[in-house]
């Protein structure tokens, strides 16, 4: 049920209340068939914003938002703010970086210590992540580049 579907006009003006009745169940109907394949394991990625991150030592931050690869609309990496840890710091975590998400607790786990990300190079929203910035994340956390990968092994 959507809470649309419960307002007194939904059917449209003048109709009666069986007709509403009707154009009710036949929405409802067209919806469920709209959502009936869906995976009922994936989230939005608003549900995951300003989930806690939890390191393997403790909270870290939170999550802010996502950098979407445009050719393949991959999740390359998770924004996460560290200020309420430390001040004004932003860094990226990668998504094959995350042991966990969840979804009761609100918390992304995640393979690194709190160490780790507090040194982790700075994320600036005002400057683009180029290759560059990027290998110099994956070097920092000690983890394979994702474009270094072979097809082969995906």
């Amino acid at each position: 049920m959507y809470p649309y579907m419960m307002a007194p006009s939904y059917a449209g003006a003048g109709s009666t209340d069986d007709e509403r009745t009707e154009a009710e169940r036949e929405r409802e109907r067209e919806e469920e068939a709209r959502h009936r394949d869906d995976d009922p394991d994936l989230r939005s990625c608003l549900a995951v914003s300003k989930y806690i991150v939890h390191a393997t030592d403790g909270d870290i931050g939170h999550v802010t938002g996502y950098l979407i690869d445009d050719e393949t609309w991959a999740i390359r990496y998770l924004i996460v703010n560290t200020s309420n840890w430390w001040l004004g710091h932003q860094v990226l975590i990668a998504p094959q970086w995350i042991q966990e998400v969840s979804w009761l607790e609100g918390e992304v786990l995640v393979k690194l210590t709190r160490q780790a990300v507090k040194d982790a190079p700075p994320y600036d929203p005002k400057k683009p992540v180029d290759r560059n910035q990027e290998a110099r994340i994956y070097d920092y956390y000690g983890y394979t580049r994702y474009w270094a990968v072979s097809k082969l092994d995906q």
